[in-house]
């Protein structure tokens, strides 16, 4: 019996992306249900689901309608995931109790009507309209965080000026973090609050610092995220400029910390030379950068995990490991739910001189295509995540490498992170666990969890499942990384040696 596609158009219905994802997910995992996506109906979003191969027809759709599409093995598996899905869409409306929520406001300018003491909006919104939902956010007195990506980079800089002529903070488009006054937004975890705050083009980077920071028992007082293109020549640091000024304003913020990937050269001289400005503290962590001059109340870190030390002041993270288990000859294999975890691994094997590549490489590392090679995998990159969610959201994007390279007699280490806390999957160590089952042999595994105790899925549980299957855990991403250095290079000693 040959498979049945099942589309259908909620006219004029929104709900917001992350949302989305989590409703294809639950979908898709039903029963006799092959592959299943709900998306707002923008034309590239229509065109995923085409490629997807999970749209019969075209539809009759516009950009502000809400598209259902689903691939089942028969006719009876499909209407029943559709009507799951039609049954999970009118839940947020439901009167009353249980899973119910009262009513919401259907616009900017109504949500301000309603509660007028609000000083920031978060848009999700496909990227087609979040530039005119960040103006009128803008223009009625918002700070705007903005999680939509695709977002024209001449309509990011237009916004960016007059937030800065309005005094206002333009967060993204393309933000996915940020902790302000201790409450975590979009991808975030719960942290302890303290005097450091993080100024950050990129996510997990954030994340990874902020957590570190919290279990080695500091806090963070603000985490403000820019957008991965604030740094660019063609932006100029707009954000970035004006989230220092804040945290050199707030009178608990005592440091500050910089993470991004290099700016242009431009760029990053106008943002040193505000550092050396202020009368606090700076840790700059470009990932992949060379060492530079800064001025004196700066000091540069080379991977996330020093970037917490020297905002701790120099309190060391110990890697967390006691006992490697014996490895074997091979290649390293990374495969990474975080992108600045996979370039700051990139950065670390190319630095001990590894051959390296990488579907999403940074300066000096090349792109796929050497089969002896180690390789760092971006599974958040588009051509992964395209008509499906996010690996943080959905951690199964990563089961399918993760069977084949535990399966490659070439690969002697593999390294996967797991990123927890809000947005996150409720469970990603038990997912991962259940793919590597139970192993005889294999590359030796390698990981790190990036989140805390305080977080929903619980930093300790997460660790303990991952090594209950064998998984060797480190501290952080950098730990984990030398690691698999050291575990092919005791090994290759090993091959080395005379007989």
């Amino acid at each position: 019996m040959s498979a049945v596609i099942l589309n259908e158009v909620r006219k004029g219905f929104y709900l917001d992306s992350v949302a989305l994802m989590r409703l294809s997910r639950e979908i898709a995992g039903m029963e006799g249900v092959e592959d299943a996506a709900l998306m707002m109906a923008s034309p590239s979003n229509l065109a995923i689901l085409r490629d997807a191969g999970l749209v019969e027809n075209e539809p009759s759709a516009r950009p502000n309608d809400l598209m259902l599409a689903l691939r089942a093995r028969d006719r009876n598996a499909g209407e029943a995931a559709l009507a799951a899905a039609r049954a999970a869409l009118e839940r947020p409306k439901a009167p009353g109790g249980g899973g119910g929520q009262k009513h919401r406001p259907r616009s900017i300018a109504a949500a301000v009507r309603e509660a007028p003491q609000v000083n920031l909006a978060l848009i999700s919104v496909p990227g087609a309209f979040a530039a005119a939902e960040g103006r009128k956010a803008l223009r009625r007195g918002l700070n705007v965080l903005m999680f939509s990506d695709n977002v024209s980079i001449e309509d990011e800089l237009a916004l960016k000026r007059e937030a800065r002529d309005l005094g206002l903070l333009m967060m993204g488009p393309d933000c996915g973090t940020a902790i302000l006054g201790g409450a975590p937004m979009a991808f975030a975890n719960r942290v302890e609050r303290g005097s450091i705050g993080i100024v950050g083009a990129s996510g997990t980077g954030m994340q990874e610092v902020s957590s570190l920071i919290s279990e080695a028992g500091g806090g963070i007082s603000h985490a403000i995220g820019v957008g991965g293109r604030d740094l660019k020549q063609e932006i100029g640091a707009i954000t970035t400029l004006m989230a220092i000024d804040a945290l050199d304003a707030d009178t608990g913020t005592e440091s500050v910390v910089l993470i991004s990937k290099p700016p242009h050269p431009e760029v990053a001289a106008r943002v040193l030379e505000r550092v050396a400005a202020s009368a606090k503290s700076f840790t700059i962590c470009f990932i992949g950068a060379d060492r530079m001059a800064l001025p004196p109340n700066a000091r540069q870190a080379m991977t996330l995990c020093e970037a917490a030390e020297l905002a701790l002041g120099g309190k060391r993270i110990e890697a967390g490991i006691t006992e490697l288990p014996k490895p074997r000859a091979g290649r390293i294999e990374g495969l990474f739910a975080g992108g600045t975890l996979a370039a700051e691994a990139q950065m670390i094997l190319a630095a001990a001189g590894r051959d390296v590549m990488s579907n999403a490489p940074i300066p000096g590392i090349a792109p796929l295509g050497n089969a002896t090679a180690d390789r760092i995998l971006d599974l958040g990159a588009d051509e992964y995540t395209q008509g499906r969610p996010h690996p943080m959201i959905d951690p199964s994007v990563r089961d399918d490498e993760l069977r084949g390279v535990m399966a490659d007699s070439g690969v002697a280490a593999v390294l996967v992170d797991l990123v927890i806390g809000y947005g996150a999957h409720a469970d990603p160590a038990t997912h991962l666990a259940e793919v590597i089952g139970e192993r005889r042999g294999g590359p030796v595994m390698i990981g790190s969890v990036t989140g805390t105790r305080l977080d929903p899925q619980g930093l300790d549980r997460q660790i303990a499942r991952l090594r209950q299957v064998g998984v060797v855990v480190a501290a952080s991403n950098a730990h984990a990384c030398r690691l698999a250095l050291a575990a092919v290079a005791v090994e290759q000693e090993a091959t080395d040696a005379p007989a």
